[in-house]
């Protein structure tokens, strides 16, 4: 094993869990710069979870919106 990786092995060891993130975020677009992209995976979201469902209440909110907004005088 060469010092630098050694190195940067004990560098890695020192970084708090929750900053690990950042890291591999970091490692990955050096990756990227490499051509080595092929090592990388990604992960997929279901954004749908975040959606609410509709309402009754929420149903006439663009409309509020914009009537609110219509009458505004400032």
């Amino acid at each position: 094993m060469t010092a630098i990786r050694k190195e940067a092995i004990e560098m890695l060891e020192r970084v708090p869990e929750d900053k690990l993130s950042f890291v591999i975020q970091i490692m990955q677009g050096v990756n990227g710069l490499l051509g080595a992209s092929s090592i990388t995976t990604e992960r997929k979201i279901d954004l749908d979870q975040f959606v609410m469902s509709e309402t009754d209440r929420g149903k006439d909110a663009d409309a509020y919106i914009r009537e609110l907004r219509d009458n505004d005088r400032f």
